[in-house]
């Protein structure tokens, strides 16, 4: 019975933030965008595997970091191969769990056997856009033995997973001027349940969509930089937080 309620519980506890209402009712799921699905391909410096996870792996060298990438409310985690791509090719490994009806939420502990089936890795960190941010924050909160890094994208935590008073967790929150779903009210106003060694970067004429490859989003803002311009300040945060945790070990 404890383990038939878990997803319930999990549930009730993030979507009763304001990130994940707000990002639900973006409805419906956005389009991909071709360059994701070009990135799902192996190269010259990664390999890619799309089963059971979108996992992206450096081609050379045995990476010792990780990250396992939530993607956002009602969006596929294709949308992030790219980003993912970017990780693996400066030597992490990235993994993207796909979660039920794209919602992060309802799959909230699936880092936990991506971490179980990669024992080689000796640090990792979890991240997610927006609603999959509070997925990562809520992993972070309930397996901290696990987990060394959180990386928000577009998103926050409250209350609910309190990371204040985590001294050894490695936070990056990194959220836009011109998001319409998770705006820099909302995501400042949590700042309060992170770390205070958390590290804030904002990303001046970004906006939601812009943190995946997807189309655009009901209620979100025009960006006034270019989606390569953004997702190169994502990548350069997200692997500074990789570097810290790595350096840690």
């Amino acid at each position: 019975m404890r383990l038939a309620i878990r997803p319930l519980l999990i549930a009730v506890i993030v979507l009763c933030t304001a990130l994940p209402l707000s990002v639900v009712a973006a409805a419906p799921p956005v389009q991909v965008l071709p360059e994701a699905e070009a990135a799902l391909m192996s190269g010259q410096n990664v390999i890619v595997e799309t089963d059971p996870w979108l996992t992206f792996r450096p081609a050379t060298g045995e990476p010792t970091v990780g990250v396992v990438i939530y993607p956002g409310g009602l969006v596929a985690p294709e949308a992030y191969a790219p980003t993912a791509r970017q990780l693996a090719a400066a030597g992490y490994l990235a993994v993207i769990v796909p979660v039920p009806l794209q919602l992060a939420v309802f799959g909230a502990d699936r880092a936990a056997a991506v971490i179980a089936a990669n024992p080689e890795i000796e640090a990792w960190a979890v991240a997610g856009h927006s609603l999959g941010g509070s997925a990562a924050a809520y992993f972070a909160n309930t397996y901290p033995d696990l987990v060394d890094g959180l990386v928000l994208w577009a998103s926050f935590t409250d209350r609910n997973n309190d990371l204040s008073d985590d001294d050894a967790l490695v936070v990056s929150s990194i959220y836009a001027t011109l998001d319409g779903l998770a705006t820099v009210a909302e995501v400042e106003a949590a700042n309060q349940f992170l770390p205070e060694s958390t590290t804030y970067v904002v990303i001046e004429g970004g906006n939601h969509a812009y943190f995946g490859w997807y189309g655009d989003q009901d209620g979100d803002l025009p960006a006034t930089i270019s989606r390569a311009e953004q997702q190169a300040l994502i990548v350069d945060a997200t692997v500074a937080v990789l570097e810290q945790i790595g350096a840690g070990r």
